[in-house]
């Protein structure tokens, strides 16, 4: 497996299987040494979110797996000359990890979402695996202040697979800062993939997808997620050209020496 970065974010070569791979070996390793793992699902908004935000893109660059969730990365990526094989993306992965989890006993955690839709996705999730053991689900909340309280109901349930919706950066940024202590072995930021799953929010069309159209669809569907979507889309592609021209983002600011061409390995 080798890594490429975008705009300075360290992003992981895997396939939508080699993802399942990957994070399959961390529960694993995880449940049989008392470890836990952090995986990331990175896409154009992630990559502009830690220009300024220094805690963000550490949590990005130190998780145990970040795989390519936005097809913006595909293009951006490319046009610098380290292509990516193709996209990883959250939805898929929770809905095979639910698969792997009802195959092996895995108990799955759901923390996030608002009130009750962390339940309806667990529904919906036992209802396409039956054999699936939800550990808990809990609405939570990303602030401090409540941190004791939601550590002691995932310590409780002892789950394999902790999914947080929290959205970005807090759902990454509570995961890093929580995970020293509870251990999960497989713990992921996995965005709106409740509301998804609970039906309270379309998935674009499988075209619209394959085109790389997802942000034109939510554009439509959740037009007050406009300012989201431009720095996702003309503010990232402007980004990578401004850092592939030898210019490179720090802090949202440009400053010398792009990352044009630069691959390397990553631990296995």
């Amino acid at each position: 497996m080798h890594q490429i970065h975008i705009l300075g974010i360290r992003i992981d070569d895997v396939t939508q299987a080699e993802a399942l791979t990957h994070v399959a070996a961390l529960i694993e390793r995880g449940s049989a040494h008392g470890r836990g793992h952090q995986v990331v699902t990175v896409n154009p908004e992630f990559v502009m979110e830690a220009q300024h935000n220094a805690a963000f893109r550490e949590v990005l660059c130190a998780a145990d797996l970040a795989t390519p969730d936005g097809f913006g990365l595909l293009l951006a990526a490319r046009w610098q000359g380290t292509p990516l094989r193709g996209r990883a993306t959250g939805v898929a992965l929770v809905q095979q990890l639910a698969a792997l989890a009802a195959e092996r006993g895995y108990r799955i955690f759901l923390l996030g979402a608002a009130p009750g839709v962390a339940e309806q996705a667990a529904a919906v999730l036992q209802q396409r695996h039956p054999t699936l053991q939800i550990a808990g689900c809990l609405a939570g909340s990303p602030h401090p202040r409540h941190a004791p309280f939601i550590q002691q109901i995932i310590a409780a349930a002892q789950p394999h697979i902790l999914l947080v919706a929290y959205g970005h950066p807090a759902q990454d940024l509570w995961i890093a800062r929580h995970q020293p202590v509870l251990k999960i072995p497989l713990a992921m930021g996995v965005g709106g993939v409740f509301d998804y799953l609970a039906g309270h929010v379309p998935l674009a069309p499988r075209w619209m997808r394959q085109l790389g159209l997802e942000w034109l669809f939510r554009l439509i569907v959740q037009p007050h997620r406009w300012r989201r979507i431009i720095t996702a889309v003309p503010l990232f592609a402007w980004a990578v050209v401004r850092a592939g021209s030898g210019e490179q983002v720090i802090g949202g600011r440009f400053q010398g020496s792009g990352f044009r061409g630069q691959r390397s390995g990553v631990r296995g």
